[in-house]
């Protein structure tokens, strides 16, 4: 099994071959995929986000297919801010009276160390099937939630009106279980984040 430095050193490769490091990723465990996403800097964040455009990822990726509805799905989280960058991103099926006809939907909130002040940040994901990318929208609020999730709270309240308000991130297939992703309001943010998925969560 290669090292978490070696597929750093893979993603850091002046020449960088998305693919090979992708299977890399998918070879690696995932305590691997841990170590490899705690070296990831805010500019290597950049440039993987970049060099993902077109590697098509979907909900079903985010949360596969067989997941009880309801059921957490969690995925360790890396960001590019100055401090408190470990986080979580959790999400899950709707229920069924909850499930749309037109579209497959998740429900999620952001699992992070300043939750108490901002919110849980809760959001809708979905996908957008022209640009093959995941998008996470913070606009738009879940009817419901896993019952040992915090109070579903409208993100202009308390600070994330500053945080999550009018934000959608974008996802973009790095491998199998990570993604790497930027913010945007209105226009792109100079804000990305990266995201392993956690096994059998």
């Amino acid at each position: 099994m290669t090292a978490p430095a070696d597929i750093l050193a893979a993603l850091n490769d002046t020449t960088l071959d998305l693919d090979g490091v992708g299977q890399l990723l998918d070879d690696a465990d995932h305590s691997t995929r841990l170590e490899v996403l705690a070296g990831f800097t805010p500019r290597l964040q950049k440039r993987l986000f970049e060099a993902a455009a077109g590697r098509r990822v979907t909900t079903e990726d985010i949360v596969p297919d067989g997941t009880g509805s309801l059921t957490e799905v969690i995925h360790e989280g890396r960001n590019t801010l100055p401090a408190f960058r470990s986080f979580q991103k959790r999400f899950c099926l709707p229920s069924d009276p909850h499930t749309p006809a037109e579209r497959r939907v998740l429900w999620g909130y952001n699992h992070a160390p300043l939750k108490g002040m901002t919110g849980p940040g809760y959001f809708v994901a979905y996908d957008d099937d022209d640009a093959g990318e995941v998008v996470i929208d913070y606009r738009e609020l879940p009817p419901e939630k896993p019952q040992e999730w915090p109070p579903i709270l409208d993100n202009r309240a308390r600070l994330g009106r500053f945080v999550y308000a009018g934000m959608i991130d974008r996802l973009r297939r790095v491998s199998s279980h990570v993604t790497i992703g930027r913010a945007y309001k209105d226009k792109p943010m100079n804000a990305y984040f990266a995201l392993v998925r956690t096994p059998d969560s």
